[in-house]
């Protein structure tokens, strides 16, 4: 039976949330506060498999509780509830590790949706992006001495493994697929997020940065993710000279 955990201090919304997961077959427990949250998910606490994220908390707010947790390790998949939709909160939430967010009022079916979308990671990933000739059988890409596993939200660097998020992995994915051409921005957000209007894109050289420490030697010169001025990024599998 998989086990969530709800984070949000509005009793009535938190316990319908418990009533109809509950219903739904899950083990839930609910907290009120960002504190108690990572009291709960910090090394050493219970194991849960999906954590529903209130942004708004008395104390510690949703993003700060999801910025704790991946800077701990931990890389529970995570649905963030948010009262308001616009792009730029909604990428503050991906920014800080969340794997999908809902934005209030919701309905049920569609956060059971998302949250049985979390809890079968590997199928969803692949619907998310469409599979690319590239990627060789196990959903894995290799680049030189790297190996970047979508099924697992893994990426392995020579003896490292660095854990990646759901949206760490769509990215990487989306501009693997576009290998050695230039991928703008807008695209990424349209494309890998699905957000349809003119926002900040800082959100995504925010999460280049991440990735290129993860993939490059010397991330202050990449090889493998490179700035392409005034447009995005680009891809290159096998840079000039590195056998």
């Amino acid at each position: 039976m998989s086990r969530i955990l709800v984070v949000e201090d509005e009793l009535h919304l938190a316990e319908g949330l418990r009533f109809n997961l509950e219903a739904e077959g899950y083990q839930v427990e609910v907290v009120e506060t960002g504190e108690a949250a990572l009291e709960r998910l910090l090394p050493g606490a219970a194991r849960f498999d999906v954590v529903v994220l209130d942004v708004m908390l008395p104390g510690k707010d949703g993003f700060s509780v999801m910025r704790e947790l991946r800077q701990a390790g931990q890389f529970i998949p995570t649905l963030m509830l948010t009262a308001r939709g616009h792009a730029e909160d909604i990428l503050q939430g991906f920014e800080a590790g969340a794997d999908d967010y809902l934005t209030k009022p919701f309905e049920l079916a569609i956060l059971i949706a998302r949250i049985r979308g979390l809890l079968r990671r590997r199928e969803w990933l692949a619907a998310a992006i469409p599979a690319a000739p590239r990627l060789e059988e196990g959903d894995t890409f290799t680049f030189g001495d790297k190996s970047v596993r979508f099924d697992l939200l893994e990426l392995h660097v020579r003896d490292q493994v660095f854990p990646l998020t759901l949206m760490e992995a769509n990215l990487l994915r989306f501009l693997i697929q576009r290998e050695g051409k230039p991928v703008p921005r807008k695209s990424m957000l349209e494309e890998v997020w699905g957000l349809h209007e003119d926002t900040d894109t800082r959100a995504i050289d925010n999460f280049i940065v991440r990735l290129r420490r993860y993939i490059e030697p010397d991330p202050t010169k990449p090889r493998h993710l490179l700035t392409v001025r005034g447009v995005g990024y680009r891809f290159v599998a096998a840079p000039a000279g590195e056998e």
